[in-house]
C-alpha cells in the first residue's frame, strides 16, 4: 500500500475544506437531528396537508410567529418542538414530514411527523376523519429512513438517527377525544376508568418499543398535563367554577403509570432511552399560580368564545386578547408560546421532579462525550 507525501495529504485536506466552504460537499447536521412524534401539542402543520377538519392554518394562529402567519401549529407562536430545537443548537425546527420542502439536506435537521388529533389508540380522534395515527407516523419514520439512507448512505443514516433526540407527545387526546368525547362513549362502555389506563399504557409501550426498534434512543416522553382544567373542559365539565373533576381523576391515575412505565422499559433494556417528562407538573405550576409566572389568568383562553373563551374553534370571529404573554393558554386546549417557553425550561433545567431520570441539558452533556 503506498502512503502519500505529507504535502499531498495537506493539499487534500485544504481542497476538501475549500469544497466544504463552497457548500459543494454538505456534512451531516452540526446539532443531532430532532424527531416529533404526537398530537396538536406538537404538530408543526402535517394537518395543513391533510383533508381533515383538525387545523391551525388560518388566522389568528400565528399572530407572534415570525412573519405573523398560521403555520399549522396550534399556538399563538412558537410550540415545545420549536423552542427545543433551539436549545439543542438547531437552525431550524424540523420540517413536518408532510411538507414538500422537506428534502434534500433539510432531512439531516430531523422531521416532525406529529397530527393534530391522534391519539395512542386508532379510534380516537375518529370526528377528525383524515389524521396521521400513531403507527402511521411510525411508518413514515421508516420512509424517511429509507429516503435518509439515499441521501448520506445507510451507515451515517443509522448514526445520525441514534444519535438524535426525540419527543413523543400523546394520549390527552384519548380522553377528551375518545373516552369523555360524548356521554357513554363506546370506550367508556367497554373498560372502566382504571382499566381504560391500563389498557392505554400497555398500549402505548408497544408503541414506544416500536420506536426503540425503529431506532431512537433518548426519547422524551411528555405527559397530558392537567386536562381537567383547560379553558374547554371548564366551559363544559368545570364543577362550581373549577376543574373537571373526572378529567382531574384520569390525569391522576394516567400519569404515575406512565411514568412507572417508562422506568419499567428502561429497566428491560438497561440504558436510560427514555425519559419521563413530567409535563402535569410543569403545566400544574403556572395553572395553580399564574400570577407567580406574569400570567393574569390560566382559566380564560386568549382566543375563543363563551365561558373561559373555552367553546368552538379560535377564528378571525372569536374573542382575542391584546397580549398573549398574559394568558397561559393560548385557545380552549392549548398552551400560549410564554406557557410553552416554561415547559421547555424545566425541560432542560428542570430537577428530577420534573425531568426522570435527568433533564435534556444533561443529556446533551453525557451524549456529547460519546
Amino acid at each position: 500500500m503506498l502512503m502519500a507525501s505529507s504535502s499531498t495529504f495537506y493539499g487534500f485536506w485544504m481542497v476538501l475544506v475549500f469544497l466544504l466552504a463552497l457548500g459543494s460537499i454538505a456534512p451531516l447536521a452540526e446539532a443531532r437531528a430532532f424527531f416529533v412524534f404526537g398530537d396538536s401539542l406538537v404538530d408543526s402543520g402535517n394537518n395543513n396537508y391533510l383533508a381533515t377538519t383538525a387545523r391551525a392554518d388560518a388566522p389568528p394562529y400565528g399572530i407572534d410567529y415570525p412573519g405573523r402567519r398560521p403555520t399549522g401549529r396550534f399556538s399563538n407562536g412558537l410550540n415545545i418542538p420549536d423552542l427545543i430545537a433551539e436549545q439543542i443548537g438547531l437552525s431550524e425546527s424540523p420540517l413536518p414530514y408532510m411538507s414538500p420542502e422537506l428534502n434534500g439536506q433539510k432531512l439531516l435537521v430531523g422531521a416532525n411527523f406529529a397530527s393534530a388529533g391522534v391519539g395512542i389508540l386508532n379510534d380516537t380522534g375518529v370526528q377528525f376523519v383524515n389524521i396521521i395515527r400513531m403507527y402511521g407516523q411510525l411508518e413514515y419514520f421508516q420512509e424517511y429512513k429509507r429516503r435518509l439512507s439515499v441521501l448520506v448512505g445507510s451507515r451515517q443514516a443509522h448514526q445520525l438517527v441514534s444519535q438524535a433526540l426525540v419527543l413523543i407527545t400523546v394520549g390527552g387526546n384519548d380522553f377528551v377525544n375518545n373516552y369523555y368525547l360524548v356521554p357513554y362513549s363506546a370506550r367508556s362502555r367497554q373498560y372502566k376508568l382504571p382499566e381504560y389506563i391500563k389498557f392505554l399504557i400497555s398500549e402505548y409501550r408497544r408503541l414506544l418499543m416500536r420506536l426503540y426498534k425503529l431506532g431512537a434512543r433518548r426519547v422524551l416522553v411528555t405527559g397530558t398535563g392537567p386536562m381537567g382544567c383547560v379553558p374547554a373542559e371548564l366551559a363544559m365539565r368545570g364543577t362550581n367554577g373549577g376543574c373537571s373533576e373526572e378529567l382531574q381523576r384520569a390525569a391522576s391515575l394516567y400519569n404515575p403509570q406512565l411514568a412507572q412505565m417508562l422506568n419499567g422499559l428502561n429497566k428491560n433494556i438497561s440504558r436510560d432511552v427514555f425519559i419521563s417528562a413530567n409535563t402535569p407538573k410543569m403545566h400544574n405550576d403556572f395553572v395553580s399560580d399564574p400570577r407567580a409566572f406574569g400570567f393574569t389568568t390560566s382559566q380564560i383562553a386568549c382566543c375563543g368564545q363563551g365561558p373561559y373563551n373555552g367553546l368552538g374553534l379560535c377564528t378571525q370571529l372569536s374573542n382575542l386578547c391584546p397580549n398573549r404573554s398574559l394568558y397561559a393558554f393560548w385557545d380552549p386546549f392549548h398552551p400560549s408560546e410564554k406557557a410553552n417557553r416554561l415547559i421547555v425550561q424545566q425541560i432542560m433545567t428542570g430537577s428530577i421532579e420534573y425531568m426522570n431520570p435527568m433533564n435534556l441539558t444533561t443529556i446533551m452533556a453525557l451524549d456529547s462525550r460519546i
